[in-house]
Parts: C-alpha cells; structure tokens; sequence
C-alpha cells in the first residue's frame, strides 16, 4: 500500500492507473476503522481495479468540538487493516490541506432542504461539512466509484443528490450495514459505550426498528402511532430516542399510507454516544 499526503503525490498516482486504462474506486473515511468499513473497501475491491482509502478526521462536519477532540484517532492499526486488506493507495491530508484558507473563509457545498433535516437538525452544520469535505474528495481522487455505508442513509442520500445536482462523474454505491451479533450497527461511536450498555442496552434500537419494519408490511399504515410507540420503548430500554421516524425513502417527506418505498431513521443517545440506525425496505 502507498500511502500520500499531498494532493500531487496522490493525483500523479490516480492518473497514472486512469492512464492505464485501470479504474479506481474510492472509500473516504474518518479513520477509526472497524469491520463496517473493512466492508466497504471489500466492496471498492469488487468495482475496480485500484482501491484509494482516505482519512481525514474532518473538522467542518463536528458542531462540537469537544468531540471532535475526543473522536479516537487510531492511524497505525489504521494503516494495518488496509494493508491487510490489500488497498492500494490511503490519502492522509491534513486541515491545512483542505481547507487553505481555513474553515470560516472556505467555499461550501450544502444541499437544501435534506440538510437540515433529522440529524442534520439535530446537529447543525453537520451535513454542509459532509457534503463539502465529500465533494473536494471526490474533485482530488476524481474516482470511477465511491463506496460509503447504508448505516448513514440520510449522508447517503444527501451525497447522490448532490453528485446528480452537480454532474458529477462519479457512481455513488452504498454498501449494506455491518451489524453486532446484537443487531447493533457497527459505528466508531460504539467505543464510547460501556461493555453493559453496548450489550444489553444498544440493541433495542435494531430490535424496535426490524418490528416496526414488520408491523409495516403486515399492514399497519398509522404511522404516527407507530413512531411513537417505538420511541417509548427505546426510551424505557435506558436510551433517549432524539427520533424515530417513518419517512418516504427517495426524499425523506413524511410518509404516506400509498407510499412504497420507506425508510425507518432513528437517533438515540445512550450516555455520551448519538447512536444512528436505520432500515429501508418496499412495501
């Protein structure tokens, strides 16, 4: 595995192997790495020819900076399990990098309307710094494919609208969620849970969402009753539901007894960890 930090090291790279005919997929990522993400560069292996893994702990997308001080920063094993995995190029840019000119002075991508939606309510500024940090990832490696996981449905929907908005040549994939034996999604913010919490308290989260999701499809179209019976029950489990929420799945409108595709999103906190979830299906 190569690993660059500059933009020059790694557009000399990537257009060598384009030059070449090979193709290259990409997977941005804030390091940290855990099995979900060991899947989405599974699945980059699978689309291309080349793999180029990022990680940049981004400071745009963090409304909080105690968080964004705390967020674990693991770069050695890091760089292990991609080289385990065979990558072939990981991008380690720096803030000074990405933002020149620093964050309160820099250009931005946001998409209106799902931004400021469910976490990005919740967590304002949050999604402007994703879709930002995405899209000048995407301009740098300028991949044929970017991989990024089903876990973070609404960053997920929010990236293919703003690639479809923007003409961007760029084919966005999102890899199904790696779960816990539990249920539990496997995320970062896992670390920040108590053996005890992670165990017996995290994975009502998965259990209410997939009876929800079969109370759905067995009929049940009251929607509001539904949400809310779901939320007390997390809450009762020792969680605080920020959300749970029944939304159409192609743009995350309140949904309709006539709709078909749906997805169910759901925030909880459980101690310091926001926990996020969530399960799209047809009807």
């Amino acid at each position: 595995m190569k690993t660059v930090s500059t933009v020059s090291e790694l557009k000399i790279q990537v257009r060598a192997w384009h030059q070449a005919g090979q193709s290259v997929a990409f997977v941005p990522t804030m390091g940290n790495l855990h099995d979900g993400h060991s899947s989405l560069v599974q699945e980059a292996s699978k689309r291309a020819d080349k793999v180029v893994v990022s990680i940049f702990i981004n400071p745009m997308q963090f409304d909080n900076q105690e968080d964004l001080a705390i967020y674990p920063r693991t770069m050695e094993d890091d760089s292990n399990v991609l080289k385990a995995m065979n990558t072939d190029l990981l991008f380690l840019p720096t803030p000074d990098i990405m933002y020149p000119k620093g964050l309160d002075n820099t250009t931005f991508v946001e998409v209106p309307m799902l931004s400021g939606l469910f976490c990005g309510n919740s967590r304002p500024g949050h999604f402007r710094g994703v879709t930002t940090v995405v899209n000048k990832l995407l301009n740098l490696v300028e991949p044929d494919v970017a991989i990024f996981g089903e876990k973070d449905f609404q960053q997920l929907l929010l990236i293919r609208h703003m690639v479809a908005d923007l003409f961007m040549n760029v084919e966005i994939v999102g890899a199904p969620t790696l779960r816990e034996p539990s249920g539990l999604a496997m995320s970062s913010r896992n670390n920040y849970l108590s053996t005890e919490d992670r165990e017996d308290k995290a994975p009502i989260i998965y259990q209410v969402l997939s009876e929800t999701k079969a109370q759905i499809k067995a009929g049940d179209r009251d929607f509001a009753n539904l949400e809310l019976a779901a939320a007390k029950r997390i809450d009762e489990a020792g969680l605080n539901t920020d959300f749970f929420s029944i939304q159409n799945a192609a743009n995350l409108s309140d949904a309709q007894s006539d709709d078909t595709d749906l997805v169910i999103l759901v925030a909880a906190f459980l101690g310091k960890a926001r926990l996020i979830d969530n399960l799209f299906f047809e009807v």
